[in-house]
């Protein structure tokens, strides 16, 4: 027996996070319950629903502006719509090179250095593990043991070939295949960020489908709360608050994307090594960062590593914190993550 489950709409491919905002006493409570006078505007763009709300400043052109800057990004980096740059890069894999735009080449090159980092647990070569499982689509099932071994040839970061000269990238092997989706959702939401703070935005805060960005001072001078989700719950049901004046709070987790076969849970977050899912105990890792690309990409590196791996790696990044989350509902926080996260749900226990 199968059955499988998704909870958000699907444009990049390795992991979706579900976080929330938090912005009043009651949990749970919108931004529009606070701001009365607030511009804002939810649209579908990354696959996802997107929304952008100016506490401060900004009016509709800016906020036009914004979504256009999306869909830019998305119509460059998707690697499900046919015509885009990584498209064209997969297309072409194994026989040439291909010229993309700063935007694309920048998060490649980013996305590589995540994987220099962990030694290829974070890999943006990871696309044909992600479209064997297809994991959110139809007709998925646990591939063979040969059809795994056929695409875990083909995942190797120290084969993107990449031209700072010329703004080339080459996949050396045909058949490899990119995903951006573990870092190009963190790298829209600071391009968004940039554009509002040109606009002279004082106060917003950004939702790409729970990529969260949030800056400024809200006009009742209280901190921006966001709510990081149960990963036994449904989404909105929260097991705590991160709190501070600006940040970037982004999750990885296991309850996103998944199915169960045989009575075992098969989720999205591919095991570079194993060709499965990651089997290592953690239900959801969240990043609290300044920078969404960052904390994006850290997401999805710190929740293959492992807690203990994950916490040496989180060493290099100082303005960085991170909350891991285990099946036995135990909660463990990164050096200095206590001084934002408070643990509201009693049934978890906070590791210290």
């Amino acid at each position: 027996m199968k059955a499988s489950k998704i909870k958000s709409s699907k444009f990049f491919s390795w992991h979706f996070i579900v976080i929330g905002f938090v912005l009043a006493c009651a949990i749970g409570a919108r931004l529009s319950r606070l701001c009365a006078k607030e511009l804002s505007k939810t649209d579908f763009a990354l696959g996802t629903l997107c929304t952008i709300r100016l506490l401060e400043g900004g009016n509709s052109a800016t906020l036009a502006e914004a979504f256009a800057r999306l869909r830019t990004i998305e119509d460059r980096m998707s690697v499900n719509k046919e015509g885009t740059e990584v498209s064209k890069i997969n297309k072409m894999s194994g026989k040439e090179a291909v010229q993309v735009s700063s935007d694309t080449f920048y998060v490649i090159s980013k996305a590589i250095e995540y994987a220099k980092l962990t030694n290829g647990a974070f890999d943006p070569s990871i696309g044909p593990l992600v479209k064997l499982w297809n994991i959110g689509e139809s007709g998925e099932k646990v591939p063979s043991s040969k059809d795994i071994l056929a695409a875990k040839a083909l995942v190797d970061w120290q084969d993107v070939v990449l031209d700072a000269s010329t703004n080339k990238v080459f996949l050396r092997k045909q058949g490899m295949r990119l995903d951006l989706g573990a870092i190009a959702k963190g790298y829209a939401a600071d391009e968004v960020e940039k554009i509002l703070q040109l606009a002279r935005v004082k106060a917003a805060a950004i939702d790409l489908g729970g990529n969260v960005l949030v800056y400024g001072t809200k006009k009742d001078k209280t901190s921006w709360r966001v709510g990081i989700q149960n990963p036994e719950s449904e989404r909105g049901d929260y097991l705590g608050i991160v709190e501070g004046p600006q940040m970037t709070v982004v999750t990885s987790g296991v309850y996103e994307r998944y199915f169960i076969e045989n009575g075992k849970w098969y989720h999205h977050i591919m095991d570079t090594k194993t060709g499965f899912p990651v089997d290592n105990g953690l239900m959801s890792v969240s990043i609290v960062s300044k920078s969404s690309i960052d904390a994006d990409a850290l997401s999805t590196s710190l929740f293959a590593l492992g807690i203990e791996q994950g916490m040496e790696l989180l060493k290099r990044f100082p303005d960085a914190y991170a909350i891991f989350i285990d099946k036995e509902k135990k909660v463990y926080l990164s050096p200095g993550a206590e001084k934002v996260f408070t643990l509201i749900d009693k049934s978890y226990t906070l590791v210290r």
